[in-house]
């Protein structure tokens, strides 16, 4: 390397927008969203964890669902709320990767606790007799430990080829948190091997997922359709419906963001995207999965009595 060159150990955040006048008004949206996203996750998992009604394969999974969430929120959102506010936008190197690790295994975990959610459905609903001896809670504890020990493990491959990167073009990030593929913009080091690999695993993890998720719950449209019972087919339709409105909201912005063509959309349209599945999704998916939740509106009646 030339010797002239400046290895950088530190990056500054530009943040969501370089406006002073929105500085403010999005810190108090982001607080705001930030608070809600911990008391709807945090509360859903405690009050999973609470009521001894709802210590089953289903809510033992929403809980994990919704910690993953809280997770993955407060990976970024603190951060992003000093930058609002603060003129010091400088993360460290270690800092930085240490922030995409924990958002990338978030979502990697996210991704097949979704599978698992869509299997208990599907055992649930295709066939309920078998469903005692299927799924039972020490089979979905196991399930749970696999999709949290492949969420641990699949970043670490990506956060060991970050470490053979050098930065010295600039020290940069056009972005309001450590986002992989914008790190890799600026690199001197020659990225395509970080950039095949991203690539690769987003494709297999994300279509293998996704497609276990879409048959599964394509078998369990078909098994509603054949209830003779319209509250049972009532019941299962609203319960399901939750889940694809979640898979949609979650795999649309990862596809779009780490499997389309690299002659992507503009800068601020990724910023969008990364909103969705960092800011928007933990903050919605404890209220689409409970909202119209008959238990879980029942656990939260008793425990409020209480």
């Amino acid at each position: 390397m030339d010797a002239n060159k400046t290895l950088v150990t530190e990056f500054v955040l530009t943040g969501l927008t370089e406006r002073p006048g929105l500085q403010v008004p999005l810190f108090l949206v982001f607080l705001l969203t930030y608070l809600t996203t911990m008391v709807g996750n945090l509360g859903l998992a405690a009050l999973i964890w609470k009521d001894p009604r709802l210590h089953s394969p289903m809510y033992l999974l929403l809980g994990s669902l919704a910690f993953a969430d809280a997770r993955s929120s407060s990976s970024m959102t603190p951060r992003t709320l000093r930058t609002f506010l603060s003129k010091n936008h400088v993360i460290s190197l270690v800092g930085c990767i240490t922030q995409f690790y924990t958002l990338a295994s978030s979502a990697s975990t996210e991704c097949f606790l979704l599978v698992v959610m869509a299997y208990d459905r599907y055992v649930a609903i295709c066939n309920p007799l078998l469903y005692p001896a299927v799924m039972s809670n020490i089979f979905c504890i196991q399930l749970l430990v696999v999709s949290y020990i492949i969420g641990f493990l699949h970043p670490m491959m990506h956060v060991g080829l970050l470490f053979r990167l050098t930065f010295c073009k600039s020290n940069v990030i056009h972005y309001f948190y450590c986002e992989i593929l914008q790190l890799l913009k600026i690199s001197c080091t020659d990225p395509r091997v970080n950039m095949l690999l991203i690539f690769i695993f987003s494709v297999f993890i994300q279509s293998f997922t996704f497609l276990t998720i879409i048959v599964s719950y394509m078998r369990v449209l078909f098994a509603i359709l054949k209830k003779k019972s319209a509250k049972g087919r009532s019941k299962a339709f609203s319960t399901c419906s939750a889940h694809l409105l979640s898979v949609s909201l979650f795999y649309g912005t990862l596809f779009l963001m780490y499997v389309r063509p690299g002659s992507g959309p503009a800068e601020d349209q990724d910023k969008m995207y990364s909103l969705f599945y960092t800011v928007i999704i933990p903050l919605t998916n404890p209220f689409i999965y409970s909202l119209r939740n008959k238990e879980v509106i029942g656990a939260l009646r008793r425990i409020i009595s209480k």
